[in-house]
């Protein structure tokens, strides 16, 4: 995984950050302030925890392999934020590859 320095360098991120579980914000750079940052924290500890929980649904309901969680992404219609482990970045959505967003994630 990146370090959060490195994944401002790719085109459209702006902001990234690492969190814990509990939603502690553990680290942030970029275009972002600490108050919007320790949010997003807690934001993607929740995502995350719902997250793997539909993974989990869905691969018992449906015998498809979809555990072990790799990542998430929520998209509005200018921004968004993508997610994987611990680590997740603040994109512009027009200038962004989410192919490589995520490549750097994961």
């Amino acid at each position: 995984m990146a370090d959060i320095k490195d994944l401002l360098n790719i085109k459209g991120v702006f902001a990234a950050g690492k969190f814990d579980d509990k939603g502690n914000l553990l680290a942030v750079e970029g275009d972002i302030s600490e108050e919007e940052a320790a949010m997003a924290a807690k934001m993607c500890a929740a995502n995350n925890a719902m997250a793997e929980m539909q993974t989990d649904g869905y691969t018992a309901f449906s015998g498809q392999e979809w555990t072990p969680l790799k990542g998430w992404t929520i998209a509005g219609p200018k921004f968004s934020v993508c997610v994987a482990g611990d680590t997740g970045v603040f994109v512009k959505n027009d200038e962004a590859s989410f192919n490589e967003i995520f490549k750097a994630l994961l």
